[in-house]
């Protein structure tokens, strides 16, 4: 009887152009949870792809309790006993709890009818013991982030796995969420279910998992327990050298009036007499707890939503801004939290997303420049060392920390003035962060003006001049780098509504 649940050994993945996978390494043992870590593009999604029968390797054996596996399909690789719980999560809103996690699993009662009594008191009892209690003939839809997730997890325990990957899975969670599924990771590896945890999170990884395993550019680095590694450690051995400055902020020159002045923005229900002062030469952070009416505000700023009062000036000239095309004629780029649903679109290529945002810019009268796309798209793949085959790769194709950069580099190509960053970093990891800071300090030295929205303290903390801090929709606190309140305890203070004293 093998040791592990899952092992997967020299697993060999070869795309046109890209040794995805070489001799990889994977051992799960039964009732462990194993962190999985790798920068963006080393490989985690196609490890993850392989394990659940989506990709056949071209090398290289799979085993689940020491018994050798193929997997044709991810039907093969269930039916063995393995789930994933994907960060886009497979959930059919408009459906039923119970439908969502019983769907092509049906019970039948006499003459091959649904059984819907016996599965929506199935169903019940499952996400009970997943600490939720909830009504399961109730549209998933109509449940937050957290329970959507269990729903997930509820469709592996059903299937009785023996390991379940999570492919960042607090990515898109609240403090609260996060808590509760830390608890049900944890009544998982009790019931003796094997937990790969994929995820950017260090101080998630040290807070939950048994052994972390680190894989970079498609090769298996090192397995260890967790009192084996330390932060420094594990990004060392992530990126292959060593991140001396996590937040390496630089200081450009503020100007001298506010590039962007924002009074009195009201949207009904949402925001509330929002304003603030953004300059040029600067990053402004954007903080506050998940639903403070943060991206709500940079949304109102750039005409994706309709507001019911206030006023924006750029420049110190007022700005009627209605839609998205008027916001970017004015000099506002929106670097969305969505990259996938309203950052790029994925079917097309890096070429083709890159000059999506500025047209204008790469014509010569009716016709595009070819050269000048070619041209400045691989400076762009070059400075945001976008890991890609080449300029013609179908975005879709690339990893999330590397759609992010083309994202960013979209932005970078048009005569932006102001660079509103959402969640920047959110779901890639350390090594791509600080490329992403270093794009930030570039545009703060050439006098733009920057504002970040983060749910990362630290991030706000390292990279922020100033920090606006909201909570319902309302700014509760605008602090200075140099402020005694420049710190975790008082943002957060003010992010639970507290008042600052002066």
């Amino acid at each position: 009887m093998s040791e592990y649940v899952v092992e997967l050994k020299n697993a060999v993945k070869r795309f046109p152009g890209v040794l995805a996978l070489n001799q990889m390494h994977l051992a799960v043992k039964p009732g462990e949870i194993l962190g999985l870590i790798g920068e963006n593009g080393a490989g985690k999604s196609t490890l993850i792809k392989v394990l659940t029968g989506v990709h056949q390797p071209d090398e290289g054996e799979i085993y689940v309790n020491g018994e050798k596996k193929v997997f044709r399909n991810p039907n093969d690789s269930a039916a063995a006993g393995i789930a994933c719980v994907y960060q886009e999560l497979n959930i059919e809103k408009l459906l039923s709890i119970t439908d969502n996690i019983f769907i092509n699993k049906w019970i039948k009662g006499p003459g091959g009818l649904l059984d819907y009594n016996a599965m929506h008191a199935k169903a019940k009892e499952v996400m009970a013991s997943l600490g939720q209690d909830v009504d399961p003939t109730k549209a998933a839809g109509t449940f937050g982030m957290g329970v959507q997730q269990m729903i997930e997890i509820a469709k592996a325990v059903l299937i009785d796995a023996k390991m379940i990957i999570m492919d960042e899975p607090t990515s898109s969670l609240g403090e609260k969420e996060v808590e509760q599924l830390m608890r049900t990771c944890r009544d998982l590896k009790s019931r003796g279910i094997g937990i790969v945890f994929v995820s950017h999170k260090l101080e998630e990884l040290f807070e939950l998992c048994d052994r972390v395993t680190v894989i970079r550019d498609g090769q298996y680095i090192d397995t260890r327990d967790i009192s084996g590694w330390d932060n420094d450690s594990l990004i060392t051995a992530m990126v292959g050298r060593s991140l001396d400055n996590q937040f390496p902020k630089e200081f450009g020159v503020k100007s001298a009036q506010p590039m962007l002045k924002v009074s009195g923005l009201m949207e009904a229900g949402v925001l509330n007499n929002v304003s603030f002062e953004a300059y040029g030469g600067q990053i402004l952070g954007f903080a506050g707890l998940v639903g403070a009416g943060r991206t709500e505000t940079m949304r109102a700023i750039f005409g994706a939503d309709p507001i019911d009062g206030g006023s924006i000036e750029i420049k110190g000239q007022a700005m009627q801004i209605r839609s998205p095309r008027q916001a970017i004629n004015a000099g506002i780029a929106f670097l969305t939290e969505d990259r996938k649903g309203q950052g790029l679109v994925l079917a097309e290529s890096i070429r083709n997303n890159l000059i999506l945002a500025n047209l204008k810019g790469f014509a010569n009268g009716p016709f595009l420049n070819t050269k000048k796309i070619e041209e400045e798209g691989q400076k762009n793949i070059s400075s945001l060392r976008i890991k890609t085959p080449s300029i013609d790769e179908i975005v879709g194709q690339l990893s999330g920390g590397n759609q992010q950069k083309v994202v960013i580099g979209k932005w970078v190509n048009t005569e932006s003035d102001i660079f509103i960053f959402d969640e920047p970093t959110r779901g890639i990891d350390v090594g791509a962060k600080v490329e992403v800071y270093n794009v930030m300090n570039s545009l703060v030295k050439a006098g733009k003006c920057v504002i970040m929205v983060s749910s990362e303290m630290p991030e706000i903390l390292g990279m922020s001049d100033r920090v606006i801090v909201m909570r319902g929709g309302e700014v509760m606190a605008d602090v200075d780098r140099d402020s005694k309140h420049f710190n975790q305890e008082s943002l957060m203070k003010a992010a639970w509504g507290g008042k600052l004293d002066d």
